[in-house]
């Protein structure tokens, strides 16, 4: 249940000059993600700036990007909320119109304790048992981290079928794949940590950066698992000035930059994320041209 491939990208959410969602080009960029190395798309999660989308409008999100990509790539749902009646319901609604997964990240602000994590993540996963569930550990935003111990209870749910791991921790990534069956997936959740957790039992990546460079992190990917470690390592390192410009600044205004600098009409974040400095703007042009990507 729940094969995700290894290159996932976490898709921006392209606005209209008024602030409204620009769902002809949500449409255009998920079809040149799927022709550009994307094996599924994860639609309103961090980087598509869910918080401060309406339900209304990330359903209609699910819909024009299952519509542009229908047969050719699958399709995850950013339902998590740090209610947990909220995110059945926005997980139900999302199962019905044919999503293949859903994006379960760890409760924000209210800060559960670890048997309240696991509370919720069973209650979501019993009421669409049907639908795949990948979560989503991420402390650095939540304020709480999903342990290893609870990720292995959880593992074993039969449709929560992986993890996007985005603590930044090594050891905790060796210790989830230590205690989950080889099928649970584990997804790096940093593209600059991508290479490294797959020498830990990782299969691939959540990521911004294929937003650009799809078809390398596959290409990496690919050689790390056929044994060229050395090409493995060559791409990422080629790639790691891009990986740490897309954060030089909070995630998604710089990966939304570099997409308009390509000519991309993705509009602007949604306030309170603001546009980005000149000094900012410049040092990620200056990676962009350097690798060849504008």
């Amino acid at each position: 249940m729940g094969d995700f491939g290894t290159v996932v990208t976490a898709m921006i959410t392209p606005f209209q000059t008024d602030g409204s969602v620009n769902y002809d080009v949500a449409a255009k960029l998920a079809d040149y993600l799927v022709n550009n190395g994307t094996d599924t798309l994860v639609v309103c999660g961090t980087t598509g700036e869910s918080p401060t989308l309406t339900w209304d409008e990330e359903y209609q999100l699910f819909v024009e990007v299952l519509q542009s990509v229908a047969g050719r790539a699958k399709v995850i749902a950013g339902c998590g909320s740090n209610s947990t009646k909220e995110a059945i319901a926005a997980t139900q609604k999302a199962a019905k119109i044919g999503v293949h997964g859903s994006l379960q990240v760890v409760p924000y602000y209210n800060k559960p304790p670890q048997a309240g994590l696991y509370q919720h993540f069973q209650a979501i996963a019993q009421a669409c048992p049907d639908l795949p569930m990948l979560l989503y550990n991420i402390p650095g935003r939540t304020g709480q981290n999903l342990s290893a111990e609870t990720v292995a209870r959880l593992a074993a749910i039969d449709n929560i079928v992986g993890i996007k791991e985005a603590s930044g921790n090594l050891d905790q990534a060796s210790e989830i794949r230590r205690l989950t069956p080889q099928e649970f997936q584990i997804y790096a959740g940093d593209d600059s940590l991508t290479l490294p957790l797959l020498a830990v039992g990782a299969k691939g990546v959540v990521s911004v950066a294929s937003h650009l460079v799809g078809n390398q992190l596959q290409e990496m990917i690919q050689a790390f698992n056929a044994g060229k470690t050395q090409l493995a390592t060559n791409i990422h390192l080629q790639l790691f000035p891009l990986f740490k410009a897309l954060f030089l600044t909070t995630n998604p205004i710089p990966v939304k930059q570099a997409l308009k600098l390509q000519g991309w009409e993705v509009g602007s974040t949604r306030p309170p994320l603001c546009e980005t400095d000149l000094e900012i703007c410049q040092k990620l042009e200056a990676v962009l041209k350097k690798i060849g990507l504008i």
